[in-house]
This record gives C-alpha cells, sequence and structure tokens, in this order.
C-alpha cells in the first residue's frame, strides 16, 4: 500500500488523501454499532463507533485481511457536533481498533441511519497483497 500525498499540501491528520494498492479486494458493506447477535450494547456514540469499527474489522479478517489493509472507509454520522466535541476520545478508540493505519476516509452527517438505535456507519475497502 502507498500513501498518496500532493506535493506542497499541507499533511492530512487522521487519515490519508489517497492510496494506491494492488491485490484481493475487500468491499465491506455498511457496518453499524451492533454484535454479532444485532444487539446494540450501548446508545453511545464512542460505544457504537468502537462496535462498528470492530465490524468492520472483523469482516476485513474473515476474508484474510488485517486492519492495515484497509485503505478506504467511509463514516455516516448522525451528528457530527457529538464527533467533533469527542475528537481526541475518538482517535483513542480508533487507535485501539484500527492501529496506526489511516487510510482514505469520507465523513458524511446523516439525517438517520435505517437501524433506529444506530449512530454511526461504517464502509470499507480492503485490499490484500498478493504474495
Amino acid at each position: 500500500m502507498e500513501i498518496i500525498h500532493p506535493d506542497g499540501w499541507k499533511e492530512a491528520k487522521g487519515y490519508a488523501n489517497g492510496v494506491a494498492a494492488e491485490g484481493r479486494m475487500i468491499f465491506v458493506g455498511g457496518q453499524i454499532g451492533w454484535n454479532a447477535d444485532q444487539v446494540f450494547e450501548t446508545d453511545d456514540f464512542l460505544g457504537q463507533m468502537e462496535q462498528t469499527l470492530r465490524n468492520v474489522l472483523d469482516v476485513v479478517e474473515a476474508g484474510g485481511g488485517k486492519a492495515e489493509h484497509i485503505v478506504r472507509l467511509t463514516w455516516y454520522i448522525t451528528d457530527k457536533k457529538e464527533y467533533i466535541a469527542k475528537q481526541r476520545q475518538v482517535g483513542e478508540v480508533y487507535r485501539k481498533v484500527m492501529g496506526r493505519n489511516f487510510p482514505a476516509m469520507a465523513m458524511v452527517q446523516v439525517a438517520d441511519l435505517m437501524e433506529d438505535e444506530a449512530l454511526i456507519e461504517i464502509e470499507a475497502t480492503a485490499v490484500i497483497p498478493v504474495p
């Protein structure tokens, strides 16, 4: 995987502007903050975020990948203000689950998600290098 960063651009913090990768691609559908039994264990944003990231990683690992193979994340959140207010904790939770892998990312505030209790949904793309 190669991080793409245009010359003269200010450094991206917590994400990459672009990523180049070759290999087996895994496309992870939108994951939310419920457990494997589709039960929400918390209504807290950070708790749901951690579970959502773990769900993304579980799918990637089931396909033979690891966190460092994730090249793109798209986040859908229902409350931008809460995200911004908890940005430091968001970074801590992210690194706890994903380590220091910072793929290309986008975040979008949405009016609602399909599951009423969901506060966050994340979809991902991973590329596992071919040996």
